[in-house]
């Protein structure tokens, strides 16, 4: 079935674009030009991706960035380094 009609893009390619690591509508976008014209498949998009593993989202809910992650550091931020992320008030 297609998701999006402007680019003929259709339901599975947005789940192996997902699956190769877009987790984002924004992402299903560079990779697939999907939401970029009309914008009437995006809201579809959100559904079929809705909240599941992305590890970008992960590392955001740990607080981390991809960078602090691959060093490895327990906190995610080096010492002596103030946090990059405020805190939620």
């Amino acid at each position: 079935m297609y998701v999006c009609s402007c680019f003929g893009v259709t339901e599975q390619q947005v789940k192996d674009h997902a699956a190769a690591g877009a987790c984002t509508p924004r992402q299903i976008a560079s990779a697939s030009k999907a939401g970029t014209d009309c914008g009437g498949c995006v809201r579809t998009i959100q559904a079929m991706l809705g909240r599941g593993a992305c590890p970008r989202r992960e590392l955001l809910d740990r607080k981390q960035t991809p960078a602090t992650a691959a060093a490895g550091s327990a906190e995610g931020i080096p010492e002596g380094l103030p946090n990059a992320l405020p805190e939620a008030a």
